[in-house]
């Protein structure tokens, strides 16, 4: 994006936006603006992304800058709307962002009529009308090895300086820049290279949260309250939730309602933060906002780039923003995570499933807030709370059920029951638990049980309540009500038992999350890998819906479940990694990620999903993240952002739209480029897809040392019978560092299989062990794609 400032049009701007020509912005007033050939513009604006052919580039000679050239373009099918500004300077030009690196072209306020005659310029490709994408919605360091067993422990902090000197930028929401997270103690001053600006005050930036600034001006016309100036200044959590989870510095006694007592800390505490807004809370992120915050980014000079956001899995990547801007990042040396969904557990419901983005999964912790609800009958279920009151006693209390929906939504119906100094059960759906609690409270509850929906499994999300709660799986709730049905007077009484750790079956899938097929590349697994997203502790700026007593200070942490908490663990993770090996690029950091995972749980059993099957790869991709191991991989799979566009044309994309996602590479024909299926793209998981019966399918990959300078790997390679896999050669020997082997695995199947078949490829050597997943796919997209309806929540 060109334009380093992109507020309203003030005078220094448009000096700036006419440039060198007589260029004549178009300029928006309410309710219309002067339209084509000097007639009055009485048409609707809106704002549509508009993509430049390639190879159109802007001549030096003739413009200052690509923000004059992309305004006499836009020039060429506006009028100059001279009177227009004249009479109202505070008007605002309709070029709205003119894009420097992450794509070749512009977003602008176009009628319809406009966009027609556009759309017969030679230099014209192609206009996007706005889209709208949305968030996906103190424990973990320990949990993941970041910190070693003891004082002087080998984690991962002391290998990797915990991320000191690496800058990473958040887009998101908002944040609170005044949290104890973001505190600058002990933090040096951010690395030269740092480009970037911070729209607060001089005191409310430091060392720790170096710059903050608010890309809205695509999104202001259609939300209305977003006033210029905004401040990236959120009292929201979600921006604040993310941020801190990746690099917020150490805060001790970080607890939400006297639970998860401890050291609170990020992935990477003494890591830079510079967070940018695009998403406004309870309306969304607009796309070309998007788009001009990763642009900002890339000059601004971040290292890591976390984007818990998403929109529709089956945008082409030509046409979603993170996918674009994170191609230009990943040219540019900067590592992108990317949060997988939330809309699990459908399957095909993953976005951002490029191959240069890191998706992430969410899993559980092995962290619960224990609470059990014993009965009448002697027998205790067991639930999760986070509302322990105090002097709770032990006296059993009448138990009753909601007569009306069931989902105690309905205070007239459950006064009318008298459930007063009752526990009364209440089913999923309906509205927030929480603003049940206070209508069962004003009810003359004495206490609450709420169910979980069945598809969360034994996933329990708990949230603080009014009064007395414990929230349950359900199939507990099933057993609550069998015994509340079977006796004539029942009873129950909660017993909160506060944080306990080490729960069996850890980590599981997070139900939310979203699945593969990849539906957009079936050929490349998503997604890449799964982390903490589930109950997960971070900075907030106050608790959602939490009732004070008088006096009580509002807690300044809070848990959050979601792809948006586990997106920026790995963000965190890849900074310590970007400390470490400094040289490494951003696909040998996602290599190292990959191919060291677990896939076992806390038991030594396959990651579990919420119905207690084993979770596939579509849930789990390549597996578990773990810090340590990816410290020291062996061998990592290397691409360089170049390699991905033979790819993008084996997947039989246009020569613009090629180009409009390699973008500011020099353009390329297809037609003279060797096609590269996806099988072949040299990552880190292998996917073949067989369409015929008796077929033999070939993958090729290529490995780079980073481990011992004279080592040999033997390959391993587990599959069900059903198929036969074979790799050559079947040994690597290596004689120095970073030096370069190649190998072919060979897949033959006697018929095409009914669904997805799952198995692994491992290099093992003296140290390390290199795994892949191994995915072959029936040719048909046979394996289960069809969309099942929407989990409630």
């Amino acid at each position: 994006m060109d334009n380093r400032s992109h507020g309203r049009c003030s005078p220094p701007r448009l000096v700036h936006l006419i440039a060198s020509a007589l260029l004549f912005l178009c300029v928006a007033t309410t309710p219309a603006a002067s339209h084509l050939h000097g007639g009055p513009d009485t048409g609707v604006h809106k704002n549509f992304l508009i993509i430049v052919r390639r190879p159109y580039e802007y001549d030096t000679n003739v413009y200052k800058n690509v923000s004059s050239w992309h305004a006499s373009l836009l020039a060429e099918v506006c009028d100059m709307a001279k009177e227009a500004l004249e009479n109202d300077p505070s008007s605002v030009t309709r070029l709205i962002y003119s894009y420097r690196n992450v794509v070749n072209g512009f977003s602008a306020r176009l009628t319809t009529e406009e966009l027609e005659e556009m759309s017969k310029k030679d230099w014209f490709a192609k206009a996007y009308p706005e889209k709208t994408y949305q968030l996906m919605t103190t424990h973990t360091p320990k949990m993941l090895g970041l910190m070693g067993e003891g004082r002087d422990g080998e984690g991962v902090w002391n290998t990797s300086n915990m991320g000191e000197g690496i800058i990473i930028g958040v887009l998101d929401d908002g944040i609170y820049a005044g949290h104890p997270s973001f505190d600058a103690a002990g933090m040096k001053p951010p690395p030269e290279k740092w480009n970037g600006r911070c729209d607060f005050n001089n005191t409310v930036c430091n060392n720790k949260l170096i710059g903050a600034r608010s890309f809205f001006e695509s999104a202001k016309w259609k939300w209305k309250g977003l006033d210029d100036p905004v401040l990236p200044i959120n009292e929201g959590q979600h921006g604040t939730h993310t941020s801190s989870t990746a690099a917020g510095a150490f805060v001790p006694g970080a607890n939400i309602s006297g639970n998860a007592v401890g050291t609170a800390a990020g992935m990477a505490p003494r890591a830079h933060i510079a967070f940018y807004q695009v998403c406004f809370e309870q309306k969304g992120c607009d796309r070309d906002d998007i788009l001009a915050a990763v642009d900002e980014a890339i000059e601004d000079g971040v290292d890591v780039l976390s984007l818990s956001l998403g929109g529709n899995p089956g945008a082409d990547f030509s046409e979603d923003p993170v996918s674009l801007g994170g191609y230009t990042a990943a040219l540019n040396g900067v590592f992108v995570s990317t949060a997988a969904g939330n809309i699990g557990p459908n399957p095909a419901t993953l976005s951002n499933g490029a191959p240069w983005l890191l998706t992430v999964g969410a899993s559980t912790t092995d962290r619960r807030f224990a609470a059990t609800v014993k009965l009448g009958s002697d027998l205790e279920l067991d639930g999760e709370s986070l509302s322990e009151p105090k002097d709770y006693g032990k006296e059993m209390r009448p138990l009753a059920r909601d007569v009306g929906d069931g989902q105690c939504t309905s205070e007239s119906v459950l006064t009318a029951q008298n459930i007063t100094g009752k526990i009364i059960i209440c089913e999923a759906g309906g509205g927030l638990s929480t603003a049940k609690a206070k209508t069962v409270l004003r009810a003359g509850a004495f206490g609450m049980i709420v169910v979980a929906p069945e598809v969360f499994g034994p996933v329990i999300v708990p949230r603080p309540h009014v009064l007395p709660t414990v929230q349950v799986p359900y199939a507990v709730g099933q057993k609550i009500k069998s015994y509340l049905q079977s006796e004539r007077s029942p009873t129950a009484n909660l017993i909160f038992k506060g944080t306990l750790f080490d729960t069996p079956r850890s980590p599981m899938m997070a139900p939310f999350s979203s699945r593969g097929p990849n539906v957009k590349s079936r050929g490349i697994l998503k997604p890449d890998i799964i982390g903490p997203g589930v109950n997960v502790l971070a900075g907030v700026p106050g608790v959602a819906d939490m009732v004070l007593e008088p006096k009580a200070e509002m807690p300044k942490f809070d848990i959050k479940s979601g792809t948006s908490m586990s997106c920026p663990h790995l963000a965190g993770v890849a900074a310590l990694l970007k400390n470490a090996h400094p040289t490494w690029s951003s696909a040998a950091i996602k290599s190292a990620l990959m191919t060291t995972t677990e896939t076992n749980d806390n038991t030594k059993k396959p990651i579990a999903d919420v119905d207690g099957t084993q979770a596939t790869y579509f849930a789990t991709g390549a597996g578990h993240v773990n810090p340590k191991k990816a410290m020291d991989p062996g061998l990592v799979y290397n691409l360089s952002a170049s390699d991905y566009i033979p790819y993008l044309c084996g997947l039989n994309y246009t020569d613009q739209q090629v180009n409009s996602i390699i973008h500011p590479e020099p353009p390329v024909n297809c037609e003279k480029l060797t096609k590269l299926q996806e099988k072949d793209l040299n990552y880190p998981s292998i996917t073949v897809i067989v369409d015929n019966a008796d077929t033999i399918v070939n993958a090729s990959r290529a490995v780079t040392n980073v481990g011992v300078a004279s080592s040999t790997y033997t390959v391993e390679v587990e599959v069900p019978k059903s198929v036969t896999v074979e790799v050559l050669p079947p040994e690597l020997t290596f004689k120095e560092l970073d030096e370069v082997l190649n190998y072919t695995v060979t897949v033959k199947a006697s018929s095409v299989p009914d669904g997805a078949i799952e198995g692994q490829l491992k290099w093992v050597s003296s140290k390390h062990i290199v795994r892949s997943p191994i995915l072959i796919l029936p040719g048909t997209g046979e394996e289960d794609t069809a969309e099942a309806p929407a989990p409630s929540a």
